[in-house]
């Protein structure tokens, strides 16, 4: 089940310029973090441009060709179970495979994000009939509840993606109302009530700057899960379809080789495996930046 600790650590205060400018300083001193954005960055590019960077076409298969080994004249990463090229097949799919693992997490944090605010900043029964339900998906794992929600609707992208989204949607508006509940109650929303403004102004002026932030910083820890879950859709059929090449779907296709050429195979889950930790530090950095205590 996927954790929603408290952002305790992110203590909500009124964020000047120059609050950014030293999140900016603190995030450029993290090596780390650094490392790991310059990380994401490559396979943002790859998601962007691997169909035109790609040595050889990642769909043209040839029997005669298949499973090269690692290292194989014209095949630096090998070939895959129908002597596709392993290089380009990971370059391409670096696009599904972080669209499948960005995606829903977007959409869950535009969904938990509303639905969170809206329940901390009114509170009372709206606040009770949100949270209440949100609580009912906590009763399932999130890996079991995307797999049976994958298997219900059926298998393919968009569905995977309406899967996942769901996922996520209540440990985002969990946080969500934690921190606007905290920002509801400070002096300078209770300044704002007392000189006449609306909710709808008071929401867009002192609470969204507020909190945003540290829902953010939580919703991209979540993009690894995202990757992983997403990537597991794929293993058992419920995402990616053959022949598009994804991290996930390319591990099922190669699972009968791990025998016979077993680095060729690990080579797409040591890709989401450094995906996923490449945004687990980025995402640690941007908290420890954005910690007001530093």
């Amino acid at each position: 089940m996927i954790s929603t600790p408290l952002p305790l650590s992110i203590a909500p205060v009124e964020q000047s310029p120059g609050y950014w400018s030293g999140v900016l300083r603190r995030f450029a001193k993290d090596r780390v973090a650094m490392f790991a954005g310059a990380v994401v960055l490559i396979l943002v590019i790859l998601a962007l441009f691997g169909p035109w960077l790609t040595p050889a076409d990642p769909y043209q298969s040839s029997m005669l060709k298949r499973l090269r080994p690692i290292g194989t004249d014209g095949f630096p990463l090998g070939t895959d179970e129908l002597g596709r090229d392993m290089l380009s097949r990971l370059m391409v799919g670096a696009r599904l495979s972080l669209f499948m693992g960005i995606t829903p997490v977007i959409c869950a944090f535009a969904i938990g994000a509303t639905l969170g605010i809206l329940a901390g900043f009114v509170g009372g029964w709206v606040n009770s009939i949100i949270m209440r339900t949100i609580d009912v998906f906590y009763a399932f794992p999130s890996v079991l509840l995307a797999i049976a929600l994958s298997g219900a609707l059926g298998a393919g992208i968009g569905n995977a993606l309406l899967s996942l989204t769901l996922v996520f949607v209540p440990p985002i508006c969990r946080v969500a109302e934690s921190v606007t509940s905290q920002i509801r109650s400070r002096d300078f929303v209770e300044a704002a009530r007392a000189s006449g403004a609306n909710a709808f102004a008071i929401i867009r002026v002192h609470v969204l700057g507020n909190v945003l932030g540290p829902i953010f910083v939580y919703s991209t820890s979540l993009i690894a899960v995202s990757m992983i879950l997403a990537s597991g859709l794929s293993f058992l059929g419920l995402g990616v379809k053959p022949p598009e090449p994804e991290w996930g779907l390319m591990l099922n296709t190669l699972r009968t080789a791990i025998y016979t050429q077993p680095w060729v195979a690990a080579l797409p889950g040591l890709m989401i495996f450094i995906t996923s930790m490449s945004f687990n530090m980025l995402s640690d950095g941007l908290r420890s930046a954005m910690d007001v205590k530093q």
